[in-house]
């Protein structure tokens, strides 16, 4: 059973091992979660998921593999159970008031008559309704539902006053690293371009080299200090406005939210559909106070990590062509400023919104990928991790070799 549930979790993408698997069924030798669905749901997921990314797609995968098992142990329950051991359990848990309710609707044995006559003619599973044996419904018979003579089957409480299972709940539903992000992922995943370094004052305990010299010092203590740590990762971000960027207008000022977050050193500037002689940082003032785009190169050191937000989505002519501007007439054609940002930035990746299955539709997207030197990525939880991954460790160079340590 554990076997054909671990093929199901690799089929579905996550990385489980057979050292994992094993170490699962050593723990449940020793009656470890051994005992009940929730407590087993607790620990193959210690066990077997290592990336929080994962964990929605375990409790999906977990939810649909054994919530088939459950079915199938309710109805053998049903019909291996003796009838002496309900009627004690029904005894012992129900009040006078539906002892009473039951006495009216023909006792204990006529229910167990009437379940007897289902159980042979229900040939499946059935949820919801007021006649076969299930969940969810009125019938007297099932689990979750609602009857004042409920014959009740699987798990000690109802629908009615217990919620959903552990694993439906699905606690970790937007950490799935294949769905779109909200700002708690975001802010997680751009730690990652988080660059320490120690700097100033030496004024932090070091508690490793304090025991290495005192150690070299025959135990006389010796405290040594160092500097604090301190992000020292500068970000310049470019964000596409307006247009057909309107749509994706909340997942970027989600990323824009959580890079306030996690960056001290942060600059921005908005561009539309793609990058000319000017930028601007107020929409509402767009016309009046901008930044020449040469200004900027010279501002803004090379140091920078340059991370452009857009679509991409625009004519080809807008991007090659001098005068291809939509909102006014350009000197020189887009690549240009383009090229001029990749030579000063070394590190840069461009952020698109649209999802990557769509990109192909778009002359304009395949062509920027290119000048990036393949370093568009989509805006998920994965093509951001890349993204980050990218810009920490890997320079633009040249076109020739765009791939650069």
């Amino acid at each position: 059973m554990f076997l054909n549930f671990f093929f199901s979790l690799r089929k579905h993408g996550i990385p489980v091992s057979l050292h994992e698997y094993l170490a699962l069924l050593e723990a449940l030798k020793k009656d470890i979660g051994a005992y009940s669905i929730e407590d087993f749901y607790a620990l193959s997921k210690t066990i077997l998921v290592k990336n929080e990314a994962h964990l929605d797609r375990f409790d999906l995968i977990f939810g649909e593999y054994f919530r088939r098992l459950q079915h199938l142990a309710d109805a053998l329950l049903a019909t291996q159970v003796p009838e002496e051991w309900l009627k004690k359990n029904w005894e012992r848990e129900l009040s006078d008031e539906e002892k009473a309710a039951i006495e009216k609707l023909g006792g204990l044995d006529a229910l167990m008559e009437r379940l007897k006559a289902l159980l042979e003619q229900q040939k499946g599973q059935h949820q919801g309704g007021n006649r076969w044996i299930g969940t969810g419904g009125t019938s007297p018979f099932g689990q979750g539902g609602y009857n004042p003579e409920g014959m009740r089957f699987g798990k000690n409480s109802g629908g009615n006053r217990s919620g959903l299972k552990v694993w439906e709940q699905r606690e970790f539903k937007n950490l799935d690293d294949r769905v779109e992000l909200n700002t708690r992922n975001i802010k997680l995943i751009l730690k990652r371009l988080r660059i320490l370094t120690r700097e100033g004052l030496a004024d932090e305990l070091d508690l490793d080299n304090t025991i290495r010299k005192t150690s070299e010092n025959a135990g006389m203590l010796d405290i040594a200090l160092r500097p604090a740590k301190q992000n020292r990762v500068k970000v310049l971000i470019l964000f596409d406005i307006g247009g057909s960027m309107d749509e994706h207008i909340e997942m970027c000022e989600q990323l824009f939210s959580a890079a306030k977050w996690e960056f001290k050193h942060l600059e921005f500037f908005y561009f539309h559909n793609c990058v000319y002689e000017r930028l601007w940082k107020d929409n509402k003032r767009r016309y009046h106070e901008q930044m020449p785009t040469l200004e900027l190169l010279h501002k803004y050191n090379s140091d920078y990590k340059l991370i452009i937000v857009g679509d991409a989505a625009m004519s080809p002519y807008e991007i090659f062509f001098k005068g291809g501007s939509v909102e006014h007439y350009n000197d020189e054609a887009g690549i240009e400023w383009l090229k001029r940002l990749s030579t000063h930035f070394k590190h840069l990746a461009w952020i698109n919104p649209l999802p990557d299955y769509e990109w192909d539709f778009y002359e304009s997207v395949n062509q920027i990928r290119e000048w990036s030197g393949q370093r568009m990525f989509p805006m998920t939880v994965e093509g951001l991790t890349q993204a980050m991954r990218s810009l920490k460790h890997r320079k633009f160079v040249h076109e020739s070799d765009p791939w650069g340590e």
